[in-house]
């Protein structure tokens, strides 16, 4: 490198060309947000075409080639939120035709719940990425988002989950239940592992008004200074430190006593640090990489946690549906029959042969009736609104917020019992649950914690070791220039670059440094902070265990006692259905009356609605065991890894 008098022109030529490339980034960058903004006319209905700034997740952690992408910023996609083909391949005749298996499989592709789930998961990966830098943790969701509405069971267990804290990531169960996370991942400060260079260009003209004429032999003192350096600083996570510095310099002035002009000088300095005590070793240094992993793992188990939660609601909500389905349908027969019975009625008060008050009453009964069946039909659109809700991303569509939804599953197995011990339920809720697996793992994230806080307690003793190489080169200034006055010094920067690299003129130092924090009543405090809150997590994890336990057995007894309530609705249902036809013999044979006849009818209608009523919630009383034991997805076949694609398999399609 030959430093010139023109060095000063290429150094602003320099500034130019990085401040040129930095707006050059900028519109490389500006117009792809600009593109990801969803059009006024269609509202978030068509993905935007992925572009250099715009890119799927699952390219988000793809290695680049090309060094300048790590300076642009990545947009992510906006959201798909038109509905799946599955939906459409199931209206026929202006109506939705409706299994549970279909109503599963939307809402694994549609839910909005599910779709904001999803987000989670490269959000998780997002922070091993930042970790593997020396970044600190972020910290990930754990909780169940619960924004449909309708159903029994899905919208509980809503939670923000784990966020990060100051000193580290969150976990299973942050903030939660009277849980403390204050401490997770508290340590030594971790410098970030990714390299840094930093360089400094200037040229400065200064002009020094003498009054010593002797000093330089000029009275207007005029010199030229321009100034390179450079610096490069890594961190590694066994505790160590580079740093390598390069600084130059050139100068020129009118002085006629200065021995050069230019004169140039240059230096190369290497400095090495080890850290010995605190902040030592793998550890300490790889703490939030290691708790974003085990973050990632808690991530994927509260996304199933939330697979499970959804298709739990999704099944109460379907049972819902058949419930309001069939009680219409009650309705609308105990209408038919009371309307039949009044016309019948009329014509015999034609005829003089029965009370006018007999009819005024089976007037009264019929409206009685149709309020039922008004409350009953408005029960049955409200829940076809939420099913419709649950199974799409968009109701936008008029024609399709006021479809009918039609449920083509009814109830008409028969009582099964549980055939399982109900230990054996236990062991199984136990091992499939996932709030336990996510405790557990939070547990090794505060183990780790424990270790990297008594570490934290050590004094800090650093090692280190210096070398500097330095080099000096200049041409004789002719003004001062006199033939007994020689230098050995090179005459170029050159010279002056090979001086500093070739051990010419060499300096080295090694040496310790140690600092003791007296009392050391934070990290002391930190550290037994870990030990309350590891002990505290411990409690919170036996907890859970007695916890399911309790519902294992509250939803075996639930089930059971939905077995027996069935079996009487059913006898009862029986009883008024031979009731009525009795009546009914009795009323063509002459020896019975319309308003007998009426009351049995009644009662029929109120034994269907308690066997639809008992049915449905043994049925809910069934998926609650499934969700109790944590068998929801097996028993259904649901794979988590189609519910992460949201693209349910086509054979499910009905």
């Amino acid at each position: 490198m030959n430093v010139s008098k023109s060095s000063p022109i290429k150094c602003i030529q320099a500034v130019a060309a990085i401040l040129l490339l930095q707006v050059n980034l900028a519109f490389a960058v500006e117009p792809a947000a600009v593109q990801s903004a969803p059009p006024v006319a269609a509202p978030l209905q068509t993905p935007a075409p992925a572009t250099a700034a715009q890119v799927p997740f699952e390219q988000l952690l793809r290695p680049s080639r090309n060094p300048i992408n790590a300076y642009r910023g990545i947009s992510a996609p906006p959201p798909n939120m038109a509905n799946s083909v599955r939906l459409g391949s199931l209206m026929r005749d202006g109506k939705i035709y409706l299994s549970l298996r279909n109503a599963i499989d939307l809402a694994l592709e549609n839910n909005l719940d599910m779709v904001i789930a999803r987000y989670n998961l490269p959000i998780a990966q997002m922070d091993i990425q930042r970790t593997r830098a020396g970044g600190s943790v972020r910290g990930v969701n754990t909780g169940v988002v619960s924004g449909t509405p309708g159903g029994g069971a899905g919208g509980a267990g809503a939670g923000t989950g784990a966020g990060g804290t100051s000193s580290g990531a969150g976990g299973a169960g942050s903030g939660a239940s009277g849980i403390v996370s204050s401490t997770l991942g508290t340590g030594t400060s971790v410098s970030s592992f990714d390299p840094q260079v930093n360089a400094s260009v200037y040229t400065d003209h200064t002009s020094e008004q003498l009054t010593n004429f002797q000093v330089e032999g000029v009275s207007i003192y005029k010199y030229n200074t321009s100034v390179a350096n450079a610096s490069y600083n890594q961190a590694f996570p066994t505790g160590s430190n580079l740093q390598v510095i390069w600084d130059n310099s050139r100068l020129t002035s009118n002085g006629i006593y200065d021995y050069f002009s230019p004169s140039y000088s240059t230096s190369m300095e290497v400095v090495v640090q080890q850290q010995l005590l605190a902040g030592f070793g793998l550890g300490p240094n790889l703490r939030y990489l290691r708790i974003a992993k085990t973050n990632q793992k808690i991530s994927d188990i509260a996304f199933r946690a939330q697979v499970i939660a959804t298709v739990t609601q999704i099944c109460d909500m379907y049972w819902d549906l058949v419930n309001a389905y069939d009680e219409e349908q009650v309705g609308e027969r105990s209408v038919e029959f009371a309307r039949q019975t009044l016309d019948i009625s009329r014509k015999q008060l034609a005829l003089q042969a029965i009370p006018e008050m007999d009819v005024l009453k089976e007037e009264g009964d019929l409206a009685t009736r149709e309020q039922d069946l008004t409350v009953s039909r408005t029960n049955l659109e409200l829940q076809e609104l939420y099913m419709k809700n649950a199974i799409t991303r968009s109701l936008d569509d008029p024609t399709l917020e006021e479809m009918p939804v039609v449920p083509v599953d009814h109830i008409t197995s028969k009582i099964q019992p549980i055939g399982e011990p109900v230990p054996d339920m236990i062991a199984a809720a136990l091992k499939n649950r996932t709030e336990l697996q996510e405790s557990s793992l939070d547990l090794q994230n505060r183990e780790l914690s424990r270790k990297t806080a008594r570490n934290a307690l050590l004094p800090t003793l650093q090692a280190y070791g210096v070398y500097i190489g330095t080099g000096s080169a200049g041409t004789m200034n002719s003004k001062y220039y006199k033939p007994s006055v020689t230098t050995t010094l090179p005459a170029d920067y050159g010279g002056a670059l090979q001086d500093a690299l070739n051990n010419t003129a060499p300096e080295y130092r090694v040496g310790m440094s140690l600092s003791i924090p007296l009392r050391n009543r934070i990290a002391k405090a930190d550290q037994y902070r870990t030990e309350l809150e590891y002990r505290q997590s411990q409690v919170y994890l036996e907890e859970l265990k007695k916890r399911i336990r309790i519902e294992v057995r509250n939803a075996s007894f639930a089930l059971e006692q939905g077995a027996s309530r069935v079996e009487a609705a059913r006898h009862a249902r029986d009883l008024a259905q031979k009731t009525l036809d009795i009546m009914l013999k009795e009323q063509k044979l002459g020896a019975g009356s319309n308003q007998q006849t009426l009351l049995s009818e009644h009662d029929l209608a109120l034994a269907d609605s308690a066997l639809v009523t008992a049915e449905t919630e043994y049925e809910k009383a069934r998926i609650e065991v499934w969700r109790a034991t944590g068998s929801v997805l097996e028993q259904y076949g649901i794979s988590v890894a189609d519910a992460k694609t949201g693209q349910v398999e086509a054979e499910h399609l009905q």
